[in-house]
């Protein structure tokens, strides 16, 4: 297939202003990606994957829930069909995808990573296979090199309290020139109601190296493990909760509902709220002691099918939108620390897109003229990391408050092949401004708009990050 047809230089790209804006501002800024799940051992060991499926389809629930739709058998999605036979019923998927954002996706990743520019079917589905195959087992196509190969300067990936940080450490102690940091995501140990909670707070008395009897026990145990990840160069942490909780407590209250927890009693709804909104400030108030940045990914109803979440497990395509109360929890539980002055840097991510201007208005409440964006509407995320999505982010941001401080675009993903979404969001705003420019609604000062450009695209991630 010709390259002009549909993956090319001005894909998305819908008039002059728009294609400057790109070519000559955001296409070459390196990928700054705080936020991410890929699997750090895999960085560490720099390893190479045998085919596109083990490193493209395997773990990639956004492909399973388009392939289960399209009435694929689980056999080729998660079960014990082969790995080139997994493929080609992805490949056969592919073109039913329109409009879907996997298929520019999954376009793009083609594109960048190896070179192909023809549409992915069941025609193109051998070839395809057998092409990336001979390039993935070469040592140009290992972890960090596919790193490398756009233009990635830090990944942030996500580890519980309880990891040793081992594989960072190697990292560190190696001569890859990217910086490859973490977040810390304490949500086992604050979601009390969970099965398995006592089981996980065993763990994290061992990693901690303390008994946690008590509430105070868990608070110094979290808080070890807080200085255990600073001293290991972490300076973010992460929590995907559906909402923010936020109710009155006393102390004694949530000490008698952990020890109710741990000596294997049930607690209500009620005590679990006061517990979880207790955990939730001091872990607050440590990340601005420790000058962290506080991520919440907000809005998620997760494992909403019983039986496939019992036969697959969590994180396996069973997630959708929740529409929970968001608005005065997070007022209240923002203002508690800033009334403190206990409230470190925030980036709120919904998932709702009903919510998109509530957390717009209330970030601007708590930007104090003390840090440049301070607090921050987090891009488009999950279900809403695709044009639409990034589009609505970007306008509601716009319009409630400044799109010129905003941190940009981050994967979310367990993907080495994801990278190419930083394009993709770059393609988008550029495009969405020259628009504006074209219509006469922003002046035609390519330079001034251009830096905002680059600044949302790179220089204000590291300058509010700092890794």
């Amino acid at each position: 297939m010709n390259k002009t047809n549909f993956i090319h230089d001005n894909f998305l790209l819908e008039n002059d202003f728009a294609e400057q804006l790109y070519h000559n501002f955001a296409k070459e800024m390196p990928i700054i990606d705080y936020h991410n799940h890929l699997p750090p051992q895999e960085i560490a060991e720099n390893k190479i994957f045998n085919n596109i499926t083990k490193i493209w389809i395997n773990g990639d629930h956004y492909k399973w829930r388009a392939m289960r739709t399209l009435g694929v058998d689980e056999k080729f999605i998660t079960g014990d069909a082969s790995d080139k036979e997994k493929f080609m019923q992805w490949a056969k998927t592919v073109p039913y995808t329109m409009r879907n954002p996997l298929y520019h996706w999954t376009h793009l990743e083609l594109a960048r990573y190896f070179d192909i520019y023809e549409l992915l079917n069941g025609k193109s589905a051998e070839k395809i296979y057998n092409e990336t195959a001979d390039k993935l087992i070469s040592k140009d196509y290992s972890c960090q090199n596919l790193l490398k190969k756009v233009n990635v300067e830090v990944v942030c990936t996500t580890e519980d309290p309880t990891d040793t940080l081992a594989y960072h450490q190697k990292i560190s102690n190696s001569n890859l020139n990217i910086k490859v940091s973490t977040a810390f995501r304490p949500d086992k140990a604050i979601l009390i109601s969970n099965e398995g909670y006592n089981s996980y707070i065993d763990e994290l008395e061992k990693a901690a190296n303390i008994s946690i009897q008590s509430y105070t026990g868990l608070c110094e145990a979290l808080k070890r493990r807080i200085e255990y990840f600073d001293q290991n160069g972490c300076k973010l942490c992460d929590h995907g909760l559906d909402q923010i909780y936020f109710d009155n407590f006393t102390e004694i209250e949530v000490n008698t509902i952990f020890c109710k927890k741990r000596s294997s009693q049930n607690i209500s709804s009620e005590e679990a709220l006061k517990f979880q909104s207790a955990i939730l400030l001091f872990l607050a108030e440590t990340y601005h002691e420790f000058g962290w940045v506080q991520q919440y990914h907000l809005g998620a109803l997760r494992n909403n099918n019983t039986r496939m979440h019992t036969i697959l497990g969590p994180d396996t395509g069973w997630d959708s939108i929740g529409d929970y109360p968001q608005a005065q929890n997070l007022s209240n539980f923002l203002n508690a620390l800033d009334s403190k002055d206990k409230l470190t840097k925030t980036i709120l991510y919904n998932l709702n897109p009903a919510d998109n201007e509530v957390m717009a208005a209330m970030i601007g409440n708590f930007n104090d003229g003390k840090i440049k964006g301070k607090v921050q509407l987090g891009s488009g995320w999950w279900f809403l990391d695709q044009k639409d999505g990034i589009v609505k982010q970007l306008n509601a941001l716009s319009n409630m408050g400044l799109i010129s401080c905003f941190v940009g675009m981050l994967t979310d993903s367990r993907s080495f092949l994801s990278f190419p979404r930083h394009e993709y969001f770059r393609r988008v705003l550029c495009n969405l401004l020259g628009d504006e420019i074209k219509r006469g609604e922003l002046p035609n000062d390519i330079k001034w708009i251009g830096g905002m450009v680059r600044d949302i695209s790179y220089n204000n991630a590291k300058e509010y990050f700092d890794f």
